[in-house]
C-alpha cells in the first residue's frame, strides 16, 4: 500500500473515532460503561490501520483527543461529569478548527467588483 493511501486511511479511521465518540458523549441518556464498551471497540478498529505521522494542527488535535479519551476510560472519577465536559470541550474545539479553514469571512464584499455601471 502507498503512503498516501496510508495517510489517507488513518485519517479516516482518527475522523471515525472522534465522531463515534463524539456523539456518544452527547447522548441524553449518557452511560458511562457503554461509552467505555464502544470506545474501545472504536479503538480496536483504529489498532488496525497502521499510525502514520500528522502535521497539521487539526490532525494532532484528533491524536490529542484519542490519548486524552483513551486516558480518561482508564483513569476516571465516580461521576465522570468533569471528564465528560472537558473531552466535549476539547471536541468542540477540534470541529472549530476544522471549520476555521474551510470558513473565510469576505471582508470588503461590496468593493469586489466594479465595472463602472
Amino acid at each position: 500500500m502507498h503512503e498516501k493511501q496510508q495517510r489517507i486511511r488513518y485519517i479516516r479511521v482518527l475522523e471515525k473515532f472522534f465522531t463515534r465518540t463524539v456523539s456518544l458523549l452527547k447522548l441524553e441518556n449518557f452511560d458511562v460503561e457503554l461509552f467505555k464498551q464502544r470506545t474501545k471497540k472504536n479503538y480496536e478498529d483504529l489498532k488496525k490501520v497502521e499510525a502514520v505521522p500528522l502535521h497539521s494542527s487539526y490532525l494532532t488535535s484528533l491524536t490529542e483527543f484519542l490519548n486524552t479519551t483513551l486516558q480518561y476510560i482508564e483513569n476516571h472519577t465516580e461521576d465522570f461529569d468533569d471528564e465528560k465536559s472537558t473531552l466535549l470541550k476539547q471536541a468542540n474545539l477540534i470541529q472549530k478548527e476544522k471549520k476555521k479553514k474551510t470558513y473565510t469571512k469576505d471582508k470588503h464584499r461590496k468593493h469586489k467588483f466594479n465595472d463602472g455601471y
